[in-house]
């Protein structure tokens, strides 16, 4: 029994031990580390999206073998949908509205992925410390602080696996330290197969589902009649989309704005005649909508930021005249 007894009693102090290293480990690393993972390693699990009154869970099936990476994330709640991604590709099933879309990944992306491999952006946004340790989906992680230089992006709490480094909880935080947004996973398995055979949607293959294809579309800079004065600090323009929307006969130009970690879109377009354009302020959840109309043009920014950011991208659009 006295051997059994000192047994726990070493255990408890090499935890403790190796709880305080984790604590005093630079933040930046495990950020890094818990970036890489999410594309480097293969796994299968069940994850929880929370918003206000709104949840859904999630399951997400990712494979890298060496020739690049694979996933499947399947709707498990509401109307079902399938994305397989392959790369950069995305193909999006919709078994209930009989439609495939295909496109390109851009702009914030899907958890357990949402840091960037390359951190140098979100570094002159951000100040990170590690905050403690946290279990869940039965896994060991540290946790870490994001927290905001200044009122243009929201703050975040991440909880990184303490083995392999992967993204096991994600929690976005408003101004006020108010949660506003959660991720995490509820079950979760490392996968050591390079088996195929999950990579494919459970569709009716009888079934005449219409395809819309995102089509390439090549932007000048020159072909512009507006430009961007000044956008908020720390954010940068990451892609330019000029694409036709069904039942608008002008196309649609959608600049997206990235400071690492959160994305911003913004989108112009002739006004409609006979439509009404859209004016003001919405929330919902942790995404900012605002709108207003600059010289016969209607112009609406979207993003999980601050009213702050949306306001400040909408209103340093300017024309040529």
């Amino acid at each position: 029994m006295k051997q059994l007894l000192l047994a726990c009693l070493m255990a408890s102090h090499f935890s403790l031990a190796w709880a305080d290293a984790e604590v005093q480990a630079d933040p930046w690393v495990l950020l890094n580390k818990a970036a890489h993972a999410a594309r480097d390693l293969s796994y299968k699990g069940i994850f929880m999206y929370q918003s206000g009154t709104n949840s859904r869970s999630i399951e997400i099936t990712h494979m890298n073998a060496g020739q690049g990476e694979y996933s499947r994330i399947v709707m498990l709640d509401g109307l079902p949908q399938e994305v397989l991604s392959q790369g950069s590709d995305i193909v999006i099933f919709s078994p209930r509205n009989e439609k495939v879309v295909i496109e390109k990944r851009r702009g914030k992306n899907l958890f357990p992925a949402l840091l960037p491999v390359n951190m140098e952006l979100v570094k002159s946004s951000y100040q990170a410390r590690v905050s403690g340790m946290e279990r869940v989906a039965g896994r060991e992680g540290v946790v870490v602080l994001l927290e905001p230089r200044d009122g243009y992006r929201y703050g975040f709490r991440l909880l990184t696996d303490k083995e392999f480094g992967l993204l096991l909880k994600a929690t976005t935080l408003n101004q006020r330290n108010e949660v506003i947004e959660q991720i995490a996973f509820g079950q979760l398995n490392l996968l050591n197969v390079d088996d195929m055979d999950w990579f494919k949607p459970k569709v009716d293959p009888d079934k005449p589902y219409v395809i819309e294809e995102e089509l390439p579309s090549s932007v000048s800079e020159k072909t512009h009649d507006w430009k961007l004065d000044e956008l908020p600090p720390g954010y940068r323009q990451i892609d330019h989309i000029k694409r036709m929307v069904p039942g608008k006969k002008a196309a649609v130009n959608q600049l997206i704005f990235s400071d690492g970690l959160s994305s911003v879109s913004l989108f112009i377009e002739p006004l409609i005649k006979g439509v009404r354009p859209k004016v003001g302020h919405t929330m919902i959840g942790p995404t900012n909508f605002y709108a207003n109309v600059n010289d016969g043009y209607q112009i609406v920014v979207v993003g999980e930021v601050p009213q702050a950011t949306v306001s400040q991208i909408a209103n340093s659009v300017h024309f040529n005249k």
